[in-house]
């Protein structure tokens, strides 16, 4: 299965039980209404699917369990985020071997690499695998940017295909189009701007929100594609008071108490993360209840 690197694609929280082993029966139940709202791709293993705490076959658990329960509906992708060279090496390899489609793709963590050493990093896991690769180009919060020169180097490599793209710099999206045209593949990566970033042309939206409301995300894009700008407007200043629940240092589990609020998932993090508490998570849950008491009536955007 090919990946298009376009609409929209969840970066899906990862569920866990009460006693915090993987989730796999509300994990389906999420990813039943992702798909029944016409998601064009599954991501698993970023921030919000709290990668840094996953155990090594806790990760391949997820991915050979996703591609089961998606069965070939959408591609797979697996988010790559590590210390070393060989270890992304390593765990493009395995989530390959497992059954991924695709790859999404951080600079070295940890280590605040020159622009050379990311270079370099990008292109030896490009070249040691077949996967296709979307570059998550996040300076704010990983302190490291994929300049478009540096792209121009990796993309190179033909599986280099696509950029997650979250520098908030919403002009970032017409130079990236004025300097590559369609070689490079855009999606947004920041849910406050998405629509903005849609507008000035990119591609798709790697949404955080679409855990808990994925109609909404999908009717947006839909409808901003299809020239309806006025209804995605509407649709969109609905949603903005939830879209900024992902750029906060809370965001996990801000989206995982909109997914219970919503029906489709559970509040339960992994330690060092805990459930919010006391003031902070009644302003969250007030912003979820106001949301939902003022939700839209959405257009039949399936079949725009």
């Amino acid at each position: 299965m090919s990946i298009q690197w376009k609409g929209v694609m969840p970066a899906v929280t990862t569920k866990f039980t009460a006693d915090d082993k993987l989730d796999f029966r509300m994990f389906e139940v999420n990813l039943k209404a992702q798909l029944d709202a016409g998601v064009e791709g599954i991501i698993l293993g970023g921030t919000l699917g709290e990668a840094s705490t996953l155990l090594e076959e806790e990760k391949r658990e997820l991915v050979t369990g996703t591609v089961s329960m998606v069965n070939n509906q959408v591609p797979v992708i697996m988010n790559i985020a590590e210390q070393t060279t060989r270890g992304a090496i390593l765990a493009a390899n395995k989530a390959e071997k497992d059954g991924a489609k695709g790859l999404m793709m951080l600079p070295p963590m940890r280590y605040k690499a020159s622009d050379y050493e990311t270079v370099v990093f990008f292109s030896e896991v490009a070249k040691n695998t077949s996967l296709p690769i979307m570059v998550y180009n996040n300076p704010i919060d990983y302190k490291i940017e994929v300049t478009l020169d540096m792209f121009e180097e990796i993309l190179k490599f033909d599986n280099i295909q696509a950029v997650k793209e979250s520098t908030r710099d919403i002009s970032n999206v017409t130079r990236m189009i004025n300097r590559f045209g369609d070689r490079l593949k855009i999606l947004s990566g920041v849910d406050t701007l998405a629509l903005e970033s849609l507008l000035m042309g990119s591609h798709g939206w790697v949404s955080g929100l679409v855990d808990a409301f994925p109609r909404e995300t999908v009717a947006i894009y839909k409808l901003a594609k299809a020239g309806r700008i006025d209804e995605a407007l509407k649709i969109y200043r609905w949603f903005l008071p939830l879209l900024e629940l992902d750029i906060n240092a809370f965001l996990v589990q801000n989206i995982k108490l909109a997914e219970v609020a919503t029906g489709i998932g559970t509040e339960n993090v992994r330690a060092p993360r805990l459930p919010l508490r006391g003031a902070e998570r009644e302003h969250v849950l007030g912003i979820i209840a106001r949301s939902l008491e003022t939700r839209p009536e959405l257009p039949d955007y399936k079949n725009l």
